[in-house]
């Protein structure tokens, strides 16, 4: 399991990092939507921050990408 440590992030930062691990695991977007039982064109959007992805969506693709999402209240 890889951990990320990140403060507060807009959805742009965080469509990067789910960008750029898929692409470290070499798994098209295709597939990984596939995978993670989203269709394309919300994945492609996840991606590219310009969805507002719910965080039972955010959970299966951090899940499926051996990340893992933390939320620390101070």
């Amino acid at each position: 399991m890889q951990f990320v440590a990140l403060s507060i992030m807009n959805k742009k930062e965080i469509g990067k990092i789910i960008r750029d691990r898929r692409k470290f695991l070499k798994i098209t977007q295709r597939d990984f939507s596939e995978i993670v039982g989203l269709s394309l064109r919300n994945y492609i959007d996840i991606e590219n921050g310009k969805a507002n992805p719910t965080f039972e969506a955010l959970k299966k693709i951090t899940d499926a990408q051996g990340l893992e999402i933390i939320i620390k209240v101070d």
